[in-house]
């Protein structure tokens, strides 16, 4: 990696990292309004807790983090691959655990690492990997 593809990697993950943050927060509010007040068991309230947050990871690292002027719905219909696989095989693992006694915010939250960890990844090379900084040059 040379010196420019080294500051950009760095910026974008530190971006994604910080933009993962607020969609965890808002994971993790609307995950325990629906758990603890509506009394939702783990995996709904999991699940409609991670679709608010995809959405709004979604958003804010297309334009910021990525500043990708790339086609939408194919950005998002990745995006919306990447959570066909992931989504099932966290909501099973995480109704596993907390079946077996686990806490759910202990799950929530290793959970919300691995995916902060493999949707950059994904994200990176994957859904942007050819119009990362493209939204800048085409508005130029």
């Amino acid at each position: 990696m040379n010196e420019k593809s080294t500051h950009d990697f760095r910026y974008q993950a530190i971006m994604f990292f910080f933009f993962s943050i607020s969609a965890g927060i808002i994971q993790a509010l609307t995950f325990t309004l629906l758990y603890e007040i509506v009394s939702w068991i783990y995996w709904p309230s999991y699940l409609f807790a991670l679709t608010l947050s995809v959405l709004w990871n979604f958003t804010l690292n297309r334009k910021f983090t990525f500043k990708s002027a790339n086609n939408i719905p194919v950005a998002m219909t990745l995006i919306a691959i990447f959570y066909l696989v992931f989504t099932p095989l966290s909501t099973w693992w995480g109704d596993t655990l907390e079946s077996i006694g686990w806490n759910g915010y202990l799950i929530l939250g290793m959970t919300m690492i691995i995916n902060l960890v493999t949707e950059f990844i994904y994200t990176k090379y994957v859904v942007y990997h050819n119009s990362i900084n493209t939204a800048t040059h085409a508005s130029s």
